[in-house]
């Protein structure tokens, strides 16, 4: 074996490139967004006819196939926490987070679930309660049913999203941050190929795909907001109506909603994710926690309390026969329109929120990410569920207010406030928690949008990021004029179906990076197999290397070599003394150990980093 060292001094870091859109991406996604706005604008009917019939189609006969992806991720997730993986910084070695935990967990919890909280935060529990779910044997209404009601909403909010969530966020931060490749969905697949993803037809496609379901996930939530705040206005004013048999004032109203809050949500994207997104999203984990402590306080407390431990432990009871109930026996109306949809919906919003958190989880490692991903989101929301869900329920079962019976699912939540005091004030507070909810969602969405279209820069061109959120804003419209709740829940689906073949293939391709990641914790030598070489997705981070640079600390070691650090250079690389495996060649110059990004090839095809190319 032979060692030599040689000092590198740290390189000069290039100025930062402009965001380049990609022609190809951009110009197919925006026009099949602009010809279905134009064919659901002009025929609505026929769209949304054509569409239910698709989502039948699909829910009977790929029903299953949701159940078991889904299912899937979640132990994927929890696998790789708890192997060896675990401890692999998503970074450069010794990288601190870039954002502290309070603000992490607050960012990723308001895109990732936002407005679906109120929207279903009391009707779901209380629906479930009324109309049990099929296959329980629990009767409507009854004692028992309680706990069977917040076991699914528990179910439908807890684990199973946040791990949808999970593996594509970890497969692009660990993509992205450590391996130095462009921040899009198509850069983890370059672990499978020896070809440039970005300019392959099937790397295009993944993208536009996702751009696509990102537009129709984000839309949902979009068009739920506008449904629940112009809900809130009816109650108040008696202006609106209807919104799911298209009354012209219902919908004027929520068009004008649309309107005013895309205008805030302009706003909030341009002004960057440490301003605008951040600040919104502790604001509303704020008045979030308000509204619930005020329920708790005026609601029935103890009742509420001893809710926490029933609904939390039939959940835990009941989550592997829920995580494995399809539709066997027929009930596809049922599951299409809750577990089916949920999955659907979560899947078509993974490019926006796994890109999302994935940009705000530098520095986490493995473990820590998805404990954080998973756990916490999840504890949070089932208090949500329990405290909120369960004033409702006991409002339902105490014959106080029929919630079931609301003449409209974004009014429920409003009923239910009515029957403590204080109303105008909770009331307003919701439509404020709403409006907050929208605005944050809308503008890390455009944001995603823009990066996904830009060959995946991190901070694309501002007129892009206002572009998207308006067509956002456009297509939540189209979907409201076609049928509100319905036409959203259906094309959600249709859209999301494709993308669970993407989902498996990044964590395969997530699996097979770690396999040759340095800090994998094996026995000491090269990985068995060939990884290709990263193409030019390095030239990316240097583009935008003074926002995302960073010093890791001296001594870092991993897979046999010893670095010492004199500084980071553009590409996340450190300059030092390496001292490289045992293996076929021997890595003179730049160490990558740090990030797992390959510097100069020794001969033989070893670099520093352990990697063998």
């Amino acid at each position: 074996m032979t060692t030599e060292t040689q000092e590198t001094p740290a390189p000069t870091t290039p100025p930062p490139d402009k965001p380049r859109i990609d022609p190809v991406v951009f110009g197919v996604s925006i026009a099949l967004a602009g010809v279905f706005c134009v064919l659901g604008a002009v025929w609505p009917d026929q769209v949304s006819e054509y569409g239910s019939a698709a989502l039948n189609w699909i829910v009977a006969n790929l029903g299953w196939v949701f159940v078991l992806a889904t299912t899937g991720f979640v132990a994927f997730a929890l696998v790789l926490a708890f192997s060896r993986y675990g401890r692999i910084p998503l970074s450069a070695n010794g990288e601190p987070p870039e954002f502290s935990t309070v603000s992490w967990v607050a960012m990723m919890f308001s895109a990732g679930m936002g407005i679906g909280l109120i929207f279903f935060g009391i009707y779901e529990p209380v629906w479930h309660f009324a109309n049990t779910p099929p296959q329980t044997g629990v009767a409507d209404g009854s004692e028992e049913a309680v706990t069977t009601s917040m076991a699914y909403t528990l179910f439908h909010w807890g684990l199973h999203p946040w791990a949808i969530y999970a593996v594509v966020a970890l497969a692009l931060a660990y993509s992205i941050f450590r391996k130095g490749r462009g921040n899009l969905i198509s850069a983890p697949f370059q672990s499978l190929t020896d070809k440039e993803v970005e300019n392959t037809w099937w790397g295009k496609g993944i993208n536009i795909w996702s751009i696509i379901a990102t537009k129709f996930g984000g839309a949902t939530s979009l068009g739920l907001g506008a449904l629940q705040i112009g809900g809130g206005i009816y109650l108040f004013t008696g202006i609106g109506g209807n919104f799911t048999s298209r009354d012209p004032e219902a919908l004027n109203v929520a068009f004008a909603i649309i309107v005013v809050l895309v205008i805030f949500a302009i706003l909030s994207a341009v002004s960057g994710v440490g301003r605008g997104i951040k600040w919104l999203s502790n604001t509303n984990m704020v008045l979030a926690v308000i509204l619930v402590v005020f329920v708790v306080v005026v609601g029935p407390t103890v009742f509420l309390f001893n809710l926490i431990p029933e609904a939390i432990g039939a959940y835990i009871v009941d989550l592997l026969p829920m995580s494995f109930r399809a539709p066997l026996f027929g009930d596809a109306e049922w599951f299409s329109g809750w577990t089916i949809f949920y999955w659907a919906w979560w899947i078509s919003w993974t490019p926006f929120v796994s890109t999302f958190i994935a940009r705000i989880s530098r520095g986490r490692t493995i473990r820590e990410f998805v404990l954080g991903v998973l756990l916490v989101p999840t504890l949070v929301s089932a208090l949500w569920f329990i405290f909120l869900g369960g004033a409702g329920v006991h409002l339902q079962l105490t014959g106080a207010v029929d919630i079931a019976a609301a003449p409209d699912e974004a009014v429920a939540f409003f009923e239910a406030l009515q029957e403590y005091p204080g109303f105008t004030i909770t009331g307003i507070l919701v439509m404020v928690l709403v409006a907050i909810f929208w605005v944050s969602g809308a503008d890390a969405s455009a944001l995603v949008l823009a990066t996904l279209s830009s060959r995946g820069a991190i901070e694309p061109n501002k007129w892009l990021v206002a572009l998207w959120a308006a067509l956002s804003a456009v297509v939540a419209g189209v979907l409201l004029y076609m049928g509100g709740l319905d036409a959203l829940q259906t094309f959600t689906i249709l859209v999301a179906s494709p993308f669970i073949v993407v989902m498996i293939g990044l964590c395969w391709a997530l699996y097979v990076d770690l396999r040759r990641d340095p800090l994998r914790g094996r026995r000491l030598g090269p990985v068995r197999g060939n990884a290709p070489s990263p193409g030019s997705y390095g030239m990316i981070l240097s583009a935008i290397a003074p926002a995302t640079a960073r010093t890791a600390p001296t001594g870092d070691t991993a897979d046999g070599a010893t670095a010492t650090d004199t500084g980071t250079g553009s590409d996340g690389t450190s300059g030092g003394t390496a001292t490289a495996a045992p293996a076929t060649g021997t890595a003179t110059g730049t160490t990558t150990a740090d990030t797992g990004t390959p510097g100069p090839a020794a001969p033989g095809g070893e670099d520093g980093s352990g990697d063998t190319r």
